[in-house]
């Protein structure tokens, strides 16, 4: 059966954005960025909420964009192509290769894993994480923690009143003192 996977950038207080919803201490040095695509190529399919999506819309034309690195630009050859199924009640549409669903957040899940395939199925944003984790959905939480605090914001984990084992299947630490976590969800 195919993986549900939560993997996002956060900060060391627990946060994918700060109080103020940037993120800006998130930009990946070249080894980081390497290991997202090298991530990325795992993934058969990528369920984000509405924020991510409009956040990932950059790379739906950063190919156009003359000033892209080889990274950037095999970056957004992996992605573009790459299925996704963007959740959203205010959207009225998508683009790329993209569908939108208003809900059935479990029901889409369990629809991907009856699918053949091998890769991941990717959830991005911590909204939908929220509500996969609250249905005991994901797999995998994959955390690439970044050396600051923030303050507050929107936190990587979500907040429920429930115990939740995990058993650390890897861990990494980059030149730029960034560390990636990633936990199996102990069944």
């Amino acid at each position: 059966m195919r993986s549900v996977t939560y993997s996002m950038g956060v900060s060391l207080d627990g946060y994918i954005v700060g109080p103020d919803g940037g993120f800006d201490w998130t930009d990946p040095d070249p080894d980081v960025f390497r290991f997202w695509i090298d991530e990325i190529r795992d993934v058969d399919v990528h369920l984000l909420g509405r924020r991510l999506y409009e956040t990932m819309l950059y790379w739906e034309t950063a190919d156009q964009d003359p000033s892209l690195d080889d990274s950037m630009r095999e970056w957004a050859a992996l992605w573009n192509p790459l299925p996704k199924v963007v959740f959203s009640t205010t959207l009225t549409s998508v683009q790329g290769n993209a569908r939108l669903l208003s809900g059935g957040l479990a029901e889409e899940i369990e629809r991907l894993r009856a699918e053949p395939g091998e890769g991941d199925i990717a959830i991005g944003g911590a909204t939908l994480a929220a509500e996969a984790a609250a249905s005991d959905l994901i797999d995998e939480y994959r955390a690439v923690v970044h050396p600051v605090l923030v303050g507050g914001g929107t936190p990587f984990f979500p907040r429920h009143e429930r115990r939740v084992n995990l058993d650390l299947v890897e861990t990494r630490t980059f030149n730029s003192k960034v560390v990636y976590l990633r936990y199996r969800v102990a069944r």
